[in-house]
């Protein structure tokens, strides 16, 4: 093996783990039935129970989810991403 053939397995290890680690970050958080939100859709919100991310500690887009009433009183949840901010600040 030559040094250019041990630099290209090299990156593409990285590159392949950084795939996975983006592909964990954006799945579910819980495959309980949570509808999946997408842009534009209605929600029949009438009262929101709780708002919960699945890590409030960094800086970046996280999945988060919740929880709530609808006008029939049933409960459902909903899954979204947003943009966490707890960890952007060096404080």
């Amino acid at each position: 093996m030559n040094f250019k053939m041990i630099t290209s397995a090299g990156l593409f290890a990285v590159f392949s783990l950084g795939a996975l680690a983006a592909q964990a970050t954006s799945m579910p958080m819980n495959d309980d039935g949570a509808m999946q939100y997408r842009y534009g859709e209605h929600l029949d919100v009438k009262k929101v129970l709780s708002i919960k991310d699945d890590q409030s500690n960094v800086c970046g887009v996280v999945n988060t989810r919740m929880n709530y009433l609808d006008s029939k009183g049933q409960h459902e949840s909903v899954e979204y991403r947003t943009y966490a901010t707890g960890g952007c600040h060096d404080n």
